[in-house]
């Protein structure tokens, strides 16, 4: 236990990208919440976005080498494990230096060397760190099942993600992780001044779209592509389309009632969900927990690529009734005229869509998830 009495320390393990940053952070915010005195510290590289969301929500930050997986045999394979050891070293030395009690690990390339450093050292001194798993997505990463081979639990937003605790029981499931402020959102209280932030006017629809923090080209086309048809029927567009990307809108786009409002990204997303009525946007977990969270129905577009997670991670909410699936390929303008406009000028059926996605979510995961951290550390 840390060396201050009834203090204990925590290191969150969960860089890279904001589908592993976010749930580290509000598992981090509800420790907080659970035990003022905690220390949480967050484990990330110089590479990921932890560089800038962990600081601005006022953690620690301690880096470690980045060490990527390749993805087929290259000269970076063979390299594969000094760069291992190198992490492993720079993660029980911050293990050393926090004197933590638990580690709580999100995979991806950070948390695996957290792993691997929590375990005893070949000194007969250095002591265990018990270790939580929390799997966010349909199919588990190898970071994360190799973390379950030791861990003290293992948690999954979904059942059969591929990740087992030891001894081959199955993970308990939790859910995703989602900041107290998405989850606690009143979308009809903050409606107004929500759209007023935004420039959008205070009446009719309005269509949220995004496609994770550096947008999706596919997702860009076929929303501005279809951009006079939303707007003729009176529905405006919230479209946040990458810093990388720009659109091409008609010029006179905004000269009737309705608002096309083209943001490179969004720095609230509390106040983007309150503005809108239905979302088009990608499938990754943290997107889809974030918008069942708040009760938001979405149309959910799948990443081309990949092992076919994305899809996975949207089908229960979709199941439920809260959301609808489209394949990238089939997501064009002209799909966008003939279905998004009815669908957003339905406002029963959005209503009825909105209260099915809410009901697909699990708004307390972060402190559920907090609660088994702290249970484990103070076992430990």
């Amino acid at each position: 236990m840390s060396d201050k009495a009834g203090e204990l320390s925590v290191i969150v393990a969960g860089g890279g990208t904001a589908g592993h940053i976010e749930p580290a952070l509000a598992v981090a915010d509800a420790l907080r919440r659970l035990d003022p005195q905690v220390r949480v510290t967050a484990l990330g590289t110089e590479r990921g976005l932890e560089t800038k969301l962990v600081p601005e929500r006022g953690y620690p930050l301690e880096l470690i080498p980045p060490v990527p997986l390749p993805r087929k045999p290259t000269l970076d394979l063979l390299r594969l494990p000094a760069r291992v050891r190198a992490a492993v070293r720079r993660s029980r030395a911050v293990i050393d230096k926090t004197n933590a009690d638990v580690i709580v690990g999100f995979g991806g390339y950070v948390a695996l060397p957290a792993y691997l450093a929590a375990g005893p050292g070949l000194a007969r001194r250095r002591r265990a760190v018990p270790v939580v798993v929390h799997e966010a997505n349909a199919k588990a990463g190898i970071a994360n099942k190799i973390g379950a081979r030791r861990a003290a639990r293992v948690l999954a937003a979904v059942a059969n993600s591929g990740i087992h605790a030891p001894k081959t029981a199955d993970a308990e499931l939790v859910g995703i992780p989602v900041r107290s402020s998405i989850t606690g959102l009143d979308r009809e209280a903050f409606r107004a001044g929500a759209r007023s932030h935004f420039g959008l006017p205070p009446d009719g629809p309005v269509l949220l779209v995004f496609g994770g923090s550096q947008g999706a080209r596919s997702l860009n086309e076929a929303v501005s592509g279809a951009a006079k048809a939303l707007t003729a029927a009176g529905i405006s567009v919230l479209h946040a389309h990458g810093p990388k990307n720009t659109l091409d809108l008609p010029a006179d786009i905004n000269s009737g009632a309705a608002r096309y409002v083209a943001v490179p990204y969004l720095k609230r997303m509390d106040l983007a969900y309150a503005a809108a009525d239905a979302a088009i946007c990608r499938a990754g977990a943290m997107t889809v927990a974030e918008v069942s969270a708040v009760g938001l129905p979405a149309l959910y577009v799948p990443l081309p690529h990949g092992n076919g997670e994305q899809e996975l991670n949207a089908r229960p909410v979709v199941a439920q009734g809260g959301g609808r699936l489209v394949a990238d390929a089939d997501l064009t303008p002209d799909f966008i005229e003939q279905n998004v406009v009815s669908w957003l000028t339905d406002r029963e059926g959005l209503e009825q869509m909105g209260e099915a996605a809410a009901d697909a979510g699990h708004r307390d995961a972060a402190l559920e998830v907090a609660r088994i951290v702290l249970d484990v550390a103070r076992q430990g």
